[in-house]
């Protein structure tokens, strides 16, 4: 059976998670590796409708996509998870729970995720429209010992998967992806 993992994508809104994830999942799934995306907006709609913004139900959130996480990597598919999920508490919770767990730390100035948000979240949150906002009035507590950062501020989108790939190539978690170019 394929060896399956857990990438945690963490970030504040609008540092690139899910744009990193789907181009993520095109490159494993080339090379062969079973994927499946779990992104936090969708899964928040779809398993956690009607949980508010709490810490408690943030946390309850983070867990629920933690557990089919883990139900899917421990059958041999690369998971990518696009979650906010802010506190260092809950992921580190999670990765000592789960198998080949790697947090990916999608770092980015929150100026950046400002200036990069076309739904006007962040405006809405700064004007008090939207209560605890992650990065606003909520806090986003950075990962400390990451298995991978990426900077999506000052790195292509190309040499973000690069990095990505070549720690899972590296902990032999996929094959050696040759076609790749940075």
């Amino acid at each position: 059976m394929e060896k399956g993992f857990i990438l945690w994508m963490t970030g504040l809104s609008g540092a690139g998670k899910t744009t990193l994830s789907r181009e993520l999942a095109k490159h494993l799934i080339e090379s062969g590796v079973a994927c499946e995306i779990l992104d936090g907006d969708e899964v928040r709609e779809n398993l956690s409708k009607g949980l508010g913004f709490s810490r408690e139900a943030r946390d309850i959130n983070v867990r629920r996509i933690g557990y089919v996480a883990n139900l899917l990597s421990r059958n041999g598919v690369g998971v990518i998870v696009a979650a906010i999920s802010p506190y260092r508490e809950t992921r580190n919770e999670l990765k000592t729970q789960t198998h080949n767990f790697i947090e990916v730390y999608i770092k980015c100035p929150i100026e950046e995720c400002i200036s990069r948000d076309v739904k006007g979240l962040y405006q809405k949150a700064i004007d008090g429209v939207i209560p605890q906002f992650t990065g606003i009035s909520d806090p986003y507590e950075e990962p400390l010992l990451p298995e991978v950062v990426v900077d999506t501020s000052k790195e292509t989108l190309n040499v973000c998967v690069s990095r990505v790939l070549h720690y899972l190539e590296q902990e032999q978690l996929m094959p050696i992806f040759t076609k790749r170019t940075e």
